[in-house]
């Protein structure tokens, strides 16, 4: 789709830990061209990773027609908002699916007046996904891209 053309409808559902596997199988297929790309493709520590940053009180399945294309993790941490995950299946992106779940978790920090913090694989299109967004880079490790976003807070001149 162009950037001129609208989001397609999706929608959202409620997670439990019942559907670990289902999103473990939305997040490799995510993520499997960025980690081959950089020789990192290892499934079992995938799954160990999304175990380790498993909220489902946090998660929501997004839903394209009733069906599961990708998911996200926001979640309450100290005084920011964190972004744990965010995929969307690869035959599913460049719908600007993506782009209306960053409009969604912006508007909510924006509402709460809190920073969102991110990470994203380097070397990994997700970057440039979260630059567009708004999101700065404020620190790298030996993996990722650490970013953060804060929101527009109100002029207290008037």
């Amino acid at each position: 789709m162009s950037e001129s053309n609208p989001t397609p409808r999706i929608s959202f559902a409620p997670v439990t830990s019942t559907d670990f596997e289902l999103l473990h199988n939305l997040r490799l297929s995510a993520m499997q061209p960025s980690l081959e790309h950089l020789g990192r493709f290892d499934p079992e520590r995938s799954r160990q990773r999304l175990l380790n940053s498993f909220y489902p009180e946090h998660t929501q399945l997004i839903l394209l027609q009733s069906k599961p294309v990708g998911f996200y993790t926001f979640r309450p941490v100290d005084d920011y908002l964190k972004l744990d995950h965010l995929y969307v299946r690869p035959a599913f992106q460049s719908q600007r699916i993506g782009a209306a779940i960053m409009a969604l978790v912006i508007k909510q920090a924006d509402q709460l007046q809190k920073p969102i913090h991110v990470c994203a694989l380097q070397q990994s299109a997700s970057n440039r996904f979260y630059q567009q967004h708004g999101f700065i880079p404020h620190r790298e490790d030996d993996w990722n891209v650490y970013y953060r976003w804060s929101p527009q807070f109100p002029n207290l001149s008037d």
